[in-house]
This record gives structure tokens, sequence and C-alpha cells, in this order.
């Protein structure tokens, strides 16, 4: 059987390997794609043009591929066969018949384009392919109503083939491959690692890094997690990663630290995994240091500073106390009939202040991050706005502190003014926080979150 199953896959490639750039230009891509559908002449020879239509989708430069989606977008499911299908239904004289009936209407409905797409699943490099394909979609789908349908089709499937349960978790340190470190490096979007030592550093026997993996893509990660294992709760970002600091023994941190969760493959948005990685690692390190008495990210707060300048541009002058908007107009020099907000946003554009700047800017920022993470909501007022807020929410975690100057890099003040926040992931409560929030929009808090609600 694993000599058949080579030799299959060897021809396969073979038959892929014979289309270059310049065949591509000439492959029929419709005719193409309705002879795999035909099946003429077995299973092996319909994936064997599969293998030849996927090398000449790679082939392709980028603004051509769009024709060839559309292509495969218009083999949609036969109005005539679904008109009959949903007849047969409605005339059918019994639930047996019904029965029968709702089976010939599923089928009617399935769309041709999907049997193609898993046949591009089972070629070699197929599942990459697709992933990759669904990444041109999301970029050439607004607005197109087939394009959008191939879209939602691709998302279904790989939605079923990434499920949680066939992914592998593995970590990855200083060990691992080259390739596999070089895209860490590329794939890290939450803290951007400037050096090959500052990698090293972020591998070292105190820090911690898990990958999702595919068993079709087991060179590529889907998602990874950066650990630091410390004692107490981190505040700083700059701290949890200077090169020059000692190096814990990880037996007597107390703590672990999730400092940055990143998606790899922008095919896969919208296919959940954070959830499920966060909650895995968090048993994996529980088993390995019986010592860790705490899980919490040192997390970015993304939208503070935008929603800050969106209310500036309304005017709310709710926000802030009156108390605080002396402070800042003091602060900031600016004269009494200056709105407060503006006063905040002079004190924010400032590279250096002063020691009453910085207590005005703190105590006001902490308030306003806290509430922007803790009460304000989105489109539904159940769900955080802020994204990074939602998605710790959402897989059971409680705000546990705001952190001034938690992350001073130029994206850190720009997005965030510095802040940063622990979001705890007690296994006890896990569960029933994720319950709350999901089903009730209630938000789990500590105490020192909640009394800066209160300031």
């Amino acid at each position: 059987m694993d000599r058949a199953l080579r030799r299959v896959t060897g021809l396969w490639r073979d038959m892929a390997d014979r289309v270059g750039p310049r065949e591509a230009e000439n492959l029929d891509i419709a005719a193409q794609m309705r002879a795999c559908l035909a099946g003429k002449g077995g299973e092996v020879s319909a994936r064997g043009r599969a293998a030849l239509l996927a090398t000449a989708y790679r082939s392709l430069p980028r603004e051509e591929r769009l024709a060839f989606l559309r292509t495969l977008a218009g083999f949609d499911a036969d109005q005539k066969s679904v008109e009959e299908a949903i007849a047969a239904w409605s005339a059918a004289p019994d639930p047996a018949a019904r029965a029968a009936a709702k089976v010939r209407m599923r089928r009617a409905l399935e769309a041709p384009r999907i049997r193609l797409l898993q046949q591009f699943a089972a070629i070699p490099d197929g599942m990459r392919l697709l992933v990759d394909l669904r990444e041109d979609l999301l970029r050439a789908a607004e607005g197109d109503p087939l394009l959008r349908a191939l879209e939602a089709d691709l998302r279904g499937l790989l939605a079923a083939w990434f499920d949680v349960g066939f992914l592998e978790l593995r970590r990855i340190d200083w060990n691992s491959p080259a390739a596999l470190l070089e895209k860490l490096i590329r794939y890290e979007a939450v803290h951007r690692i400037e050096s090959w030592d500052d990698l090293k550093n972020r591998l070292d026997s105190d820090r911690r890094c898990y990958a999702f993996f595919h068993p079709r893509m087991p060179e590529e990660p889907l998602i990874f997690v950066e650990i630091a294992l410390v004692k107490g709760l981190a505040a700083s970002v700059q701290a949890l990663l200077d090169p020059t600091a000692d190096v814990l023994d990880p037996t007597q941190a107390d703590t672990a630290i999730f400092y940055s969760i990143n998606n790899c493959q922008r095919g896969l948005d919208g296919i959940a995994f954070g959830n499920f990685l966060i909650k895995r690692v968090v048993e994996v390190l529980g088993r390995e240091f019986t010592n860790l008495r705490q899980f919490a990210t040192l997390s970015p707060v993304p939208g503070f500073c935008r929603w800050l300048s969106k209310s500036e541009e309304a005017g709310d002058a709710t926000l802030l106390t009156p108390d605080e908007a002396n402070a800042l107009r003091a602060a900031s020099g600016a004269a009494p009939e200056v709105a407060p907000l503006t006063a905040l946003h002079l004190l924010l554009g400032r590279r250096n202040l002063d020691a009453a700047a910085n207590k005005a800017l703190e105590g006001v920022l902490t308030r306003l991050c806290a509430r922007w993470v803790a009460v304000e909501g989105a489109r539904d007022p159940k769900r955080a706005a802020d994204p990074v807020a939602h998605f710790h929410l959402s897989n059971g975690a409680r705000v546990e502190r705001v952190n001034w100057r938690g992350d001073t890099s130029e994206k850190g003040m720009r997005e965030s003014a510095g802040l940063m926040v622990n979001y705890l992931y007690d296994p006890a409560f896990i569960e029933d926080n994720h319950e709350a929030y999901v089903g009730e929009g209630k938000r789990p808090m500590a105490n020192g979150v909640k009394k800066l609600l209160k300031a």
C-alpha cells in the first residue's frame, strides 16, 4: 500500500512539474476544470489534472489569478437542478419521500467547485495551495458576490480540515530547523524580532514558544505563542525582552506570561485556533512546571489611541472628570477654554514630559484604558470594542491589570499610549468566565480594575 501511494503521489508531482509559466499561459483553465469534474480516466487522472491546474495557478502573476478564481467560482450549482429538487421536496407525499427529496436537494445545492477544491486538497502541497488561494480571495472578494460565494465554500472546507482535533502542538526552540526559525521572525507581528540574538533570547531556558501545525503543512506554523516564565505579573514588555536581563531558573518561576500570539496564515483568517492554543499551552506548562501559580498575558491595546482620537473629534467631554480636565490643561499649558481632550492630545504628542504631566497622564489614561477594555462595546454592546480584549475574554480570561508604560516602543506609544493589559487565565474559572462573557456579555475583572473604573 505504501509503495502504491508513493507511486501515485510521484505521478501527480511529475504531471504538475510538466507545467511551467509558458504552458500555464496556454492552458484552457475552464476546460481543465471541466475535465477534473468529469473524472475521465479515474481518480488518479482527475487529481493529476488538478495538479496541473494548481501549478498553473501558482505560475500566474497575482493580478492574473483573479480570472482563474472567477472561472472557478463560476462552477456553481445548476439552477434548473436546484429548482427541480425544491419542487420534488414540495410535492413529496410522505416523510420517506421528503427525506429522499432532501438528500437530492442537498446534492443539487452543492456547487461543483467544491469538488474541485477537494481535488486540490488531495494533491501534494494542495492544502498550502488552498490556504494561499483563500488569501487571494479575501483580497479580491469584496463587492463580488460570486467570489464571496467561493470564499464561503472554501472557508467551510478549511474550517473542517483545520479543526483543532487534527492539529499538532509543537514546541519551537533554538534547536528547531533554521527554516522554521526564519518563519518565526517573519511572522512575528506583535513585537518585532530584531535579530537572531533577539530570537535566541526569546527561546532561552526561561522562555517557551509553542505552535500549532497541520499534518499536511508540517513545516508551516499556523499560529504560535511566546511565553516568558517569570516571578509575578510582568508589567513591561521591554523589561521582559531585555537581552541583558538575568536568565531565571524556570523551576523558580511562579507565573507564565503569554506576551505575543501571532496568526501566521492570512488564508486561515476567521478559523479559530488561538483560544485552543492558549488553553493547551496552559495545560502543557502546568504539567511541566508544578511551581507555576499564574497564567497571564501582557497584551497590547491596539485600538485605544484611535478611540481617544475619535472621542476628541466627536467632542465627547464626558470621558474626563472636571479634576482630570483641569489637571490636563495645567500640565499641557492650555488655556481654560481649550477642550480637555484637546489638552490630552497635546500631551500625548510630546516626547519629553515633566513629572506633573506624567502624573496627570498616568491617572487619566489608566482609567480610560480600563474603560476601553472592560466597558466600551462594539456594534454589539456585549462584545468588547478592543479586539484583543474580546479575544481573551472570549477565551475565559479576566481583565487583571492595566500597566502604565508597558510598551514604550514607537508602535506601542502610537497605538496605545504605552499602555498594556494583563489578562489572567485561571484554570478553575476559564469556563465560567467564557460563559459569562459569551452568553451574557459580562466582563470578569480584578478588583484593581474595578477601582479604576470607579475613580
